[in-house]
């Protein structure tokens, strides 16, 4: 038995430094690619949808950063659910402060769905005028070159949506560094890692479909009908024969500060979303992160086999460059990686087993104040709302206060 444990301890630990270091070596070398040049010719017209709900950190910035796009045509489409909604001043005021823009502010709600996200989304997306359309989370900074890095990664034929992760950026405070954590060196590299070797999943902070590709598909209420809209949208592009692809680098969200229990209860939703939505990718996360392989190296060092003035220094120096790796790709990328992030980087490894327990203790999660069944996303049944209004807001009409 001890033999056993000694072996399953050393195969364990080799698999996971070589799955570590791989996928950080497969994120690195992205990184350092540069995007493709856009195609030459006349460019087609891309609608932006940006739902906006409340008030997040730095948002004056993340919203006003939709204005500084390069892309021409583009057409902006704000969508806000409740006309009460504090979002509201400041976001007529960025639209009366860029009176040239193509923009609105649509106000109202379409119950097509459990997920609000969507319901938000329906107006816009019915008023698109464009066969491009980008779904782009309100928490996001867009570069000013963000619809040309999508374009470019899209293939004619294989390619059924465009996606990408957050990386956090501007965190404050210990537990803000902890949310960069898990979104940059855990989450963020593993999906783009994922993504070197073909096998994209989407994230909803950023969709960019084709629209006759999800309408075939069944439309945003079929994005409904899982238990969240990036894994519905994963699906549906894979049974559509089709590839999700990430942008080449994540763009960024401020994050800013952050309490633990936050932290807790977000990446609690988020393990629930992947439990349900991937379940046997899921299953190994609990041995994923820097816990599992530390044990292992413990296992050995206690077991006796090495000499324990050798065995302890040997596993020091491990723990050393596991880290080592993820602060090299951190300060590659430009992602936080001071000395409070590095001790972020160990909390999270710790944090990743209890909150994988964690997350098989329920299916529901609170998203910004709604309380979502994954029995009720999964089955299309929609909150209690009101009926949708289909108010708009045009540009550089700041007096437009009414639905």
């Amino acid at each position: 038995m001890a033999t056993a444990l000694l072996v399953a301890s050393a195969a364990f630990l080799a698999v996971a430094f070589i799955l570590h270091v791989v996928s950080i070596g497969l994120v690195m070398l992205r990184l350092r690619r540069r995007p493709a040049p856009p195609a030459p010719g006349e460019r087609e017209g891309v609608s932006l949808l940006r739902p906006v709900c409340g008030l997040d950190f730095a948002q004056d910035e993340t919203l006003g950063s939709t204005f500084e796009l390069h892309y021409r045509p583009l057409e902006i489409l704000f969508c806000v659910e409740s006309p009460d909604d504090p979002a509201l001043p400041p976001l007529r005021a960025l639209l009366a402060a860029h009176p040239a823009s193509d923009a609105r502010i649509l106000i109202g709600s379409d119950p097509v769905s459990g997920n609000p996200k969507l319901n938000n989304l329906v107006k816009g997306w019915r008023a698109a005028r464009y066969n491009w359309v980008i779904m782009s989370d309100s928490n996001v900074l867009l570069p000013p070159d963000y619809v040309e890095a999508l374009m470019s990664r899209w293939q004619e034929g294989r390619t059924g949506l465009v996606s990408s992760p957050p990386a956090g950026i501007r965190p404050e405070g210990l537990w803000g560094a902890l949310e960069c954590a898990f979104l940059n060196g855990y989450q963020t590299r593993w999906q783009l890692a994922a993504d070197q070797i073909g096998f994209g999943f989407a994230q909803g902070k950023t969709l960019f479909w084709r629209r006759d590709i999800l309408e075939q598909g069944g439309g945003l209420a079929a994005l409904g009908r899982d238990i969240a809209e990036d894994v519905a949208s994963t699906k549906l592009v894979r049974r559509a024969g089709l590839h999700v692809r990430l942008s080449l680098r994540p763009f960024v969200q401020p994050i800013g500060r952050r309490g633990f229990a936050a932290v807790w209860q977000r990446q609690l939703r988020w393990a629930r979303v992947r439990r349900l939505g991937f379940l046997p990718l899921f299953l190994p996360e609990i041995l994923s992160g820097g816990a599992a392989p530390l044990l292992a190296a413990l296992v050995l060092a206690g077991q006796g086999a090495l000499p324990l003035s050798l065995s302890l220094p040997l596993v020091a120096g491990g723990v050393v460059l596991w880290y080592g790796w993820e602060y090299a790709l951190a300060r590659l990328a430009d992602w936080p990686h001071g000395v409070r992030d590095l001790l972020a980087f160990v909390l999270r490894d710790a944090l990743i087993p209890p909150l994988w327990l964690a997350c098989w203790a329920g299916n529901d999660f609170a998203w910004r104040g709604n309380d979502m069944r994954a029995s009720d996303v999964s089955a299309g049944v929609a909150p209690e709302v009101g009926p949708a209004s289909e108010t708009e807001i045009k540009t550089g009409d700041p007096k437009a206060d009414r639905p």
